[in-house]
Order: C-alpha cells, then structure tokens, then sequence
C-alpha cells in the first residue's frame, strides 16, 4: 500500500493517503517508511478488527469512529490528510534506508552466553543451535561447488536491501544441525526466503523430488510429517531460521500473526513416495515440467490442513470424501497430501488412471454454496490443485490443505532445481 500511494504521489502527483488496521498501523509509520518505502505517507488507522464485521460496524467506524493515528474523527481526519500541504519531511522523494550490515564475526565466549546472544537478537527458532564457528561453515561449503560470496537474491522486503549469499545460507545450514551434502537443497529452499507471513496463521511446505531424496536420507515412509528423520528436520528449520536472520522477520516488527502455526518449526518438509505411485501417477516435478532425473525443490504455502479423521474404505467413495473437506478450504486452491494406499486405492477401485485424472474431478464436481445467496460454485480450477502421495503405505489416510503450488520450472513461488545449487 505504502509504495502504491508513494508511486501515485511521486510519479503521478496524487495525493494519496495510506490506511490499515490499527494492529499494523505502527508498521507502515514506522519499520516500513524506514527500511522499505523511504517516502513519507500519511495514514489513516481503522479500529480494530476490521475483517468479519458486518456492514454497520464499518459504517460507524468511518462515520462515527476516530482515525487511531490522529485522534480526529474519520472523515475529518481523512479530509485533513489529502489536502493539508506537505512538511519539509513529507516532501523526501529519495530511497529508504538500508538496516545496517550484520557483524559477520563475534568475539569468543561461552557457549552458554553465545546461545544467549542468538535468542536475545532473534536469530533462532528459540530451540538450541549449533553455533556457526569458522571452521563449521568452511566444512557446509564443502557441499556446494558455488562460491561462498555469491548472490543468491536481494530482498528488499520486509525492510532494507539484504544480500542472500552462499556464506550467509551455510551459516543458517549450520545453526539448523544440517551436514555438508543437504546444503544444495537448502541453498535451492534460499530462493523462496522469506516465508509466507500475514497476520493470519500462514503455514509452509517443502517438497522434495529426484533422486536426491535417497543420496540425502530424506523420509518419504513411515511418520514422514514426523519428528524421525535428520534431512527432514533440518532442512525444514533452515527455512525458518534463514527467513529470520537473512529475511527479517522479527514477531510484531515485521510480523504480527495473532496465532502463528507451529508448522513453521519444520515447515511440513517432506518427499514424495515416487517409488510407490500407481502405474501412470506422475511425480509432482515431473508434473511441473522436469524430469524424472532432476532433483527439485517446490515451496508452497497455505492456511488450512485438515486430517482425514479416520481411514478410507473400500466401500466409501474416497474422492468425494475429499471433495467435502475441499469445500472448508477458501482460497480457491487445494493440495492433497495422502499415503501410497489410498492411491492405489484411487486408481484399482475408482479408475482414476491419473493425478490428472482425479485433479480434473475435483474441479468439475466439488461445489460450495454461497451462504448470503444459495448460490453454487465451483471453487477449484484444474490448476489449482495438487496430490502429493508420500508416506509408508501403513494407513489408508490423508490430508486436504490450501497449500498454493505453482508447476513451473520457476526460481520464486514455485519450483527450483536443486542439480544447480550443487
């Protein structure tokens, strides 16, 4: 919002004023004018909450409420803040600030005192690290032939430009307990830095294809979301602890979820079970455009995850018991995550031969009905929505989540090649 009311001022010359909920408000005239936006916007506050409320409490806090920011009544304040003239501050039309660099080294000290520091500055998930000394990060880069000055990306969001680089991946590779030969997946999970963040309960997942998965030991068997595998555990933390040291998110600095998920200790890291796909279900990367020999990375993130309660059976159409929980699902996009079983369970009993096969049933047949108008919908696309079989064929069982992937051979949002980072 900010950037959009400062190109409309400075490119366009008109007056544009910014406006939030009062949760954030403090972001916009703050952290963001600093590090991100540079240029002065005025900002109007709404109480708070703002999403859910009917039309009548809308009304009253525009018409009868006070701006949070001045104090004045709305519309006076809003009338006030396009048409009185700039001060000498508002008028800077140059970059913003950059946040000073880190201190790449730090003198010696306890271990116990040197954790401390970590969790004092929000470098970590508040678990224990491993503490990057030199000597640790020259052995992760070990596992890349990339140079460890190299520049991944720069991001300039959530405040200042920042240089995501080989070194500063291999240090957070260090901190998560990663060894050497999982640093090309994590370099290639860099690509996606930061994670997804709102102020709702937004939540990630990390995929993993090709042959990689067994070179590195990655779980796709048994207890694959669980806590029982090394690969899985750590690489899944990186992206938590990159996006926090390297992205910049800090809670209620540049993040201001009420609840959080606690799916972003590991990010639901996982591999697919391509050895157990029923004849003609394609693996998720090589329905996005890859081959099978190519090892891939895919980010996706979403809000809801829903377990399927109790096993499938071979009575109960299992496609349409998906299709109800789809429709609790309200962003228009779905990924289904289930055991190997319930593939097979698909393809020998219901006929669906393909992933596409059952993704173009969904689209066509899953339908919400809009509450205020009777209305029906068909909420999903073809392109929306994913299967991911994973798991060690012991349970009948599934997930339908809102996780949002994008096939396509693409380095943000999507997919990355992970043979490259190697």
């Amino acid at each position: 919002m900010s950037r959009n009311c400062r190109d409309l001022e400075q490119q366009y010359g008109i007056p544009a004023i910014g406006g939030s909920a009062s949760n954030i408000v403090d972001y916009g005239l703050g952290y963001n004018l600093d590090f991100n936006n540079g240029s002065p916007i005025r900002y109007l506050g709404f109480p708070f909450p703002v999403a859910g409320q009917p039309q009548e409490v809308h009304h009253k806090y525009i018409f009868e409420g006070n701006d949070t920011v001045s104090g004045k009544p709305m519309m006076q304040a809003f009338i006030a803040a396009l048409t009185s003239p700039l001060t000498e501050d508002e008028k800077y039309n140059g970059p913003a600030s950059n946040q000073p660099e880190p201190v790449l080294f730090l003198g010696p000290d306890t271990e116990e005192n040197l954790q401390q520091l970590f969790r004092d500055n929000d470098w970590t998930d508040y678990l224990p690290i491993v503490l990057p000394t030199e000597e640790r990060v020259a052995k992760m880069l070990e596992g890349t032939s990339h140079d460890r000055k190299e520049i991944i990306k720069v991001l300039d969001w959530p405040g200042g430009r920042r240089e995501v680089t080989v070194e500063r991946v291999a240090t957070c590779a260090v901190m998560s307990g990663a060894k050497p030969e999982h640093l090309p997946v994590i370099l290639a999970l860099a690509n996606h830095i930061p994670f997804g963040n709102s102020t709702s309960s937004m939540a990630n997942m990390i995929l993993v294809n090709g042959p990689i998965r067994d070179e590195i030991g990655m779980n796709y068997g048994h207890n694959v979301m669980g806590p029982h595998n090394l690969a899985n555990s750590v690489i899944g933390r990186s992206y938590t602890i990159m996006s926090k040291t390297i992205g910049g998110l800090h809670s209620k600095k540049t993040t201001w979820s009420t609840l959080g998920s606690t799916m972003q200790y590991n990010n639901v890291c996982i591999a697919e079970n391509e050895e157990a796909l029923p004849e003609g279900w394609k693996p998720y990367h090589v329905q996005a455009g890859f081959k099978p020999s190519d090892n891939v990375l895919t980010v996706a993130t979403g809000w809801s995850y829903i377990s399927c309660v109790t096993e499938a059976q071979r009575g109960y159409p299992v496609y349409e018991w998906m299709g109800e929980l789809m429709k609790a699902l309200t962003m228009g996009r779905a990924t289904v995550i289930m055991d190997p079983t319930v593939a097979e369970l698909l393809k020998d009993t219901y006929g669906f031969k393909t992933k596409e096969q059952l993704i173009k049933w969904f689209a066509e047949n899953v339908e919400k009905t809009m509450p205020a108008t009777g209305q029906k919908t068909k909420p999903f696309r073809e392109s929306s929505v994913n299967i991911i079989v994973t798991g060690g064929g012991g349970q009948t069982t599934w997930f339908v989540t809102d996780f949002a992937m994008s096939r396509g051979m693409v380095s943000m949002g999507g997919s990355t090649n992970i043979d490259e980072w190697r």
